[in-house]
């Protein structure tokens, strides 16, 4: 059930039942030349509508928009840092609270969010609440090792073929990273906005656009080339995710809160 679509007092009739919802979370960002800008809100949204299906949880409005600085400069990516994205969600979240929900699932497609849903899962703990941070893709990865994948490869790419097939750009689908050591050779690319010396990471954060023209990076998940995804792979994929949030939001309505001294 969506919350945009309850009036008042149907809120009310449900918070006599449950005190948990569910909030999608993604960002509007480069994933590459094949795939769409709005990948990481897409994916969310369509795992949301296969629970509306499966579960009674409450599905509150999706945020559109994330913390993804670094991959700012590619056109059509919109950032809004990881401090604007706290205090929208802390709102958000503090209106629900006075409600009466206390059981948060945010249903996040974006890595570059997860210190704002943090932040604000520890704010949550502190007023006697609880948030679970279910990153979608990290999930279908450990449901099945054979869907692991990295930022515009084959397990986004599968999700979106699932979606609309007719969003993947398949002229472009096999043009490869183009990663460049943009800090020099003596420097080299590691993973994300990570160099390598001497066998070791080190961070040092800058915008994706120096290091790729293409901006999928599929970090250590060498095999995640967006080529080997299909439509089948990304419907067993999102079904499979829904069906264990299911799961595990049965599980975690039943938590006892923290305790707060009166």
């Amino acid at each position: 059930m969506y919350l945009a679509r309850m009036n008042c007092k149907d809120v009310e009739a449900y918070l006599k039942t449950s005190d948990t919802v569910l909030i999608p979370v993604g960002s509007l960002e480069n994933h590459g030349l094949h795939m769409p800008l709005g990948t990481d809100i897409m994916i969310p949204n369509k795992i949301a509508e296969l629970l509306n299906i499966k579960s009674g949880i409450l599905i509150a409005p999706s945020v559109n928009y994330g913390a993804t600085d670094a991959l700012s400069g590619f056109p059509g990516t919109v950032s809004i840092g990881t401090e604007v994205l706290i205090a929208l969600l802390r709102a958000v979240c503090d209106q629900l609270f006075r409600y009466g929900f206390r059981h948060f699932l945010i249903l996040n497609g974006h890595g570059g969010n997860t210190a704002a849903i943090q932040e604000v899962g520890m704010h949550l703990y502190r007023k006697g609440a609880y948030l679970a941070n279910l990153n979608w893709w990290l999930m279908a990865g450990e449901i099945n090792k054979e869907w692991a994948g990295g930022h515009g490869g084959g397990e986004e790419t599968a999700a979106i073929m699932a979606i609309d097939p007719a969003l993947i750009k398949t002229e472009y689908i096999e043009k490869g990273e183009e990663i460049r050591n943009d800090l020099g050779d003596a420097l080299p690319y590691g993973a994300w906005t990570n160099i390598k010396y001497k066998g070791v990471s080190v961070a040092v954060p800058r915008e994706i656009k120096d290091i790729t023209g293409n901006g999928w990076l599929v970090h250590s998940f060498k095999d995640d080339v967006p080529s080997r995804a299909n439509a089948e792979w990304g419907e067993a994929m999102l079904e499979a995710t829904a069906d264990y949030i299911a799961d595990f939001a049965a599980v975690f309505a039943k938590t006892p809160l923290p305790q707060r001294e009166k």
